[in-house]
């Protein structure tokens, strides 16, 4: 049997970081107001827990995009599907990503959606050009790699 699973990428600012790979994906970034609103009734989570963004309440310390196809828990608005979860560390990223995602655009929208993706906040590392493979690897606004085809 196949195993459900998420992305989960350590981060500074888990809401900002969201405002870049909502768009990027074509994802929706999760609405987890409901949950956090049950939460706080139940004396669960304190102020310092939440704070609001796009006119919603949103977690502090985490924020997710999910696929827009895929279903959600209206209890939670958690995706239960292909997601990305951001978990805000301490620590500054350092060195090389040993995970990354791809990108697959195709070859003849890859140059356009550089430029997309730079105009969202994403910057160009370098280019690959050898036999068998064309890409180009950028950086998210907090540096995190990811490869564009």
């Amino acid at each position: 049997m196949a195993v459900q699973w998420k992305l989960v990428v350590d981060c500074a600012d888990p809401n900002g970081i969201v405002g870049f790979w909502a768009p990027a994906l074509g994802y929706e970034v999760e609405d987890h107001s409901v949950l956090i609103d049950r939460l706080i009734g139940l004396g669960a989570v304190g102020d310092d827990d939440w704070t609001t963004a796009g006119g919603h309440k949103v977690w502090v310390h985490a924020a997710a995009v999910r696929h827009p196809d895929d279903p959600v828990d209206e209890a939670t608005g958690t995706g239960l599907g292909r997601r990305i979860l951001f978990l805000r560390v301490p620590e500054p990223k350092q060195g090389k990503n040993r995970l990354h995602i791809d990108l697959h655009f195709g070859p003849e929208r890859r140059d356009a959606e550089v430029k997309r993706l730079e105009e969202l906040g994403a910057s160009v590392l370098y280019v690959v050009e050898q036999p068998g493979d064309s890409h180009v690897t950028m950086a998210d606004p907090e540096g995190n790699e990811f490869d564009v085809q």
